[in-house]
């Protein structure tokens, strides 16, 4: 039997990527700081917990015993965690580094995650220059892609059968930031109406786990060194999403879409990009990578896990509220409620 070890594979990434290779008859152990983060699903699934913090080397070491056929780093940030990673990348068949669509700079240099918004020449391929490589705080704007750029150099720099796939916005199941959840609340709550900045035509490609799972699949059967995009086979605008994730519920409500020079606290949303951000997929498709299926199809399993958790079933605990830092401005009820007043008084 196959043997994975997936590194922070209670998260998103991780348990997509358990689930499929369970299914397909692997042997998969799965590294965390917290055996209650593991999804019941993967246990029953013969998924096994092994506890290992990713900042202690011997403990990863350790977690990898006698070798693995893959080993699959969810939570690689720096170059100092590359560096801890090497020990276990030479003792795998195949190695797979998630790292980001962050790292990718236009001609300007900006990128994502920057104060001016980058604008791509096209769909964005693997050769598109990056970010230089950082160090400092991996969790900052400016420092998350510097930081990925420098942890995938060292893993590339190792001649080992490396392969680091740069997702765009991942969603599924279980997702830290599940950024459907500003649709799926407002029809949970009920509301109205969507409001959308710039007539909801912002598209930010999106990345499902299972797609990104899926691609991880075809690495571990064709090991090599190598760099690929990963994301879902069409890129819905903001609008589309909305209307994907209402019809999902099978929630009407009026779409108010806004012009360039409405007011900036009404519309906000996770895929307000002014330039399309695409990525190019061929690289993986010439591998022999076959999607699970489009945005639609694949975000499914993260909306019917939204509602159960809003329901109180598993993740319920960390479901974002209204003062959540992110969520809370993207959730003004207050501002779209004065808007609404004030449009049905208007002659």
């Amino acid at each position: 039997m196959s043997r994975a070890l997936i590194l922070g594979g209670t998260g998103l990434v991780g348990r997509a990527t358990a689930r499929r290779l369970l299914a397909a008859g692997w042997q998969v152990d799965l590294t965390g700081r917290d055996p209650a983060h593991m999804p019941s699903e993967i246990s029953a699934a013969g998924g096994t917990f092994i506890a290992a913090d990713r900042a202690d080397q011997s403990q990863l070491v350790a977690a990898m015993g006698a070798g693995a056929d893959l080993l699959v780093d969810c939570i690689c940030f720096t170059a100092a965690d590359a560096t801890r990673l090497l020990p276990l990348v030479r003792n795998a068949g195949s190695t797979v580094m998630i790292s980001s669509k962050a790292v990718y700079v236009d001609g300007s240099g900006n990128h994502s995650n920057s104060d001016v918004p980058p604008c791509f020449d096209g769909p964005i391929r693997e050769t598109q220059p990056t970010m230089a490589p950082g160090d400092g705080d991996y969790n900052s704007r400016e420092g998350y892609g510097a930081n990925k750029v420098a942890a995938e150099q060292v893993l590339l720099a190792s001649g080992e059968h490396v392969t680091v796939l740069r997702p765009s916005k991942i969603h599924g199941a279980g997702a830290q930031t599940p950024r459907e959840w500003v649709f799926v609340k407002r029809v949970l709550d009920r509301r109205p109406a969507v409001f959308l900045a710039h007539r909801g035509a912002g598209v930010d490609h999106p990345t499902a786990a299972a797609n990104i799972a899926a691609l991880i699949e075809v690495v571990a059967a064709k090991p090599g060194p190598r760099i690929l995009n990963s994301a879902d086979p069409d890129a819905p605008s903001a609008l589309q999403i909305s209307r994907t994730i209402a019809g999902r519920l099978n929630h009407v409500w009026q779409e108010v879409l806004l012009d360039d020079d409405a007011d900036e606290a009404l519309g906000r949303h996770p895929w307000d990009a002014p330039h399309p951000i695409v990525l190019d997929m061929s690289a993986a498709a010439e591998l022999g990578y076959r999607p699970v299926g489009d945005y639609a199809a694949t975000v499914a399993d993260e909306v019917s896990w939204l509602v159960s958790a809003a329901r109180g079933g598993e993740g319920a605990q960390s479901l974002p509220g209204l003062d959540d830092e992110y969520f809370g401005p993207l959730l003004d009820y207050a501002v779209e409620d004065r808007y609404l007043s004030a449009s049905s008084k208007s002659p």
